[in-house]
């Protein structure tokens, strides 16, 4: 019987800070890197950056070369350019619709900047990086990156202009884009005020809904710009009414129940693990930009 899945937290979004010289995000979910508070499982955080104007620039801003290793990060750009190089020899722009998924694996060097055309030009930026975690059997994977353009994503139409992308998982039968380690949902939802979309998830699975600009009401509950819906995992059955224009990110996955340690950059299993990954790391067995 489809019971109704119920929202337990709303987690208003930190305040906003900067990541290198030029992303300036707030963070949206509770702290997933340790192991106590991982309700959020596989999901380790998400940063918005929310609209803000980007003025021309002599040199492209943003973060420099920067290590990962064990997990997963997903970048989603709804405005602005932005560019993407790192270790495996990957080279590519994120257009708006874009979406980048990159695999740190056994560890990896990349650095994320607006586009040198984005720069010379200026304008709005506007993007989402999630962190997704991966099982300990796959943390030593080879590192690997998935470039999803707005073209590769499926979008089911809700009627009325509403949407969902399906950037992973399954949506009313439609398979996402990206290949993943661990079952997830990652569904890219675009609601038009008055609209009600109905969504199925499997009941084992930690749910969050991160609204980043309108408010809706989701099974009764009020969730306005730049906060989150944390949901009990009993139940199946969500219903989101907008009461404005709304876009936000519907996020759910079969939780890792394994022990998390995470330092900065890196998420591990152990302490050991994390002092190995720093020591390969400033031993250059990464390779280099």
């Amino acid at each position: 019987m489809k019971t109704q899945k119920n929202v337990n937290q709303i987690v208003i979004a930190a305040a906003p800070h900067m990541v290198g010289d030029g992303f300036r995000v707030q963070s949206t979910l509770p702290g997933g890197t340790r192991s106590e508070n991982n309700r959020i499982s596989p999901f380790i955080m998400l940063d918005y950056s929310a609209p803000n104007y980007i003025p021309p620039a002599p040199q492209p801003k943003g973060v420099g070369e920067h290590p990962h290793k064990g997990f997963e990060t997903v970048t989603i750009v709804y405005q602005g350019e932005l560019e993407h190089r790192d270790s495996t020899g990957s080279h590519g722009k994120l257009f708006p619709g874009d979406v980048q998924w990159m695999t740190a694996g056994a560890g990896i060097l990349h650095e994320e900047k607006f586009s040198e055309d984005f720069t010379k030009l200026g304008g709005k930026a506007e993007f989402a990086q999630l962190w997704v975690n991966l099982p300990k059997a796959n943390k030593n994977t080879p590192p690997a990156y998935q470039n999803l353009t707005k073209a590769d994503i499926p979008v089911v139409s809700a009627g009325n202009g509403s949407s969902v992308r399906v950037i992973a998982g399954n949506y009313n039968d439609v398979k996402g884009a990206a290949s993943t380690f661990s079952p997830v949902n990652v569904w890219d939802v675009h609601i038009k005020a008055g609209d009600e979309l109905s969504f199925s998830i499997p009941a084992n699975f930690n749910t969050a809904t991160v609204v980043m600009q309108g408010a809706v009401k989701i099974n009764g509950a009020e969730v306005k710009a730049v906060q989150t819906a944390l949901f009990d995992q009993s139940g199946t059955e969500i219903s989101i009414v907008a009461t404005q224009d709304t876009n936000l990110l519907l996020l759910s996955g079969e939780p890792i129940n394994e022990p998390i340690f995470a330092y900065g950059p890196f998420v591990m299993n152990t302490e050991e693990e994390i002092i190995t990954a720093i020591n390969d790391y400033n031993a250059g067995k990464w390779g280099s930009l």
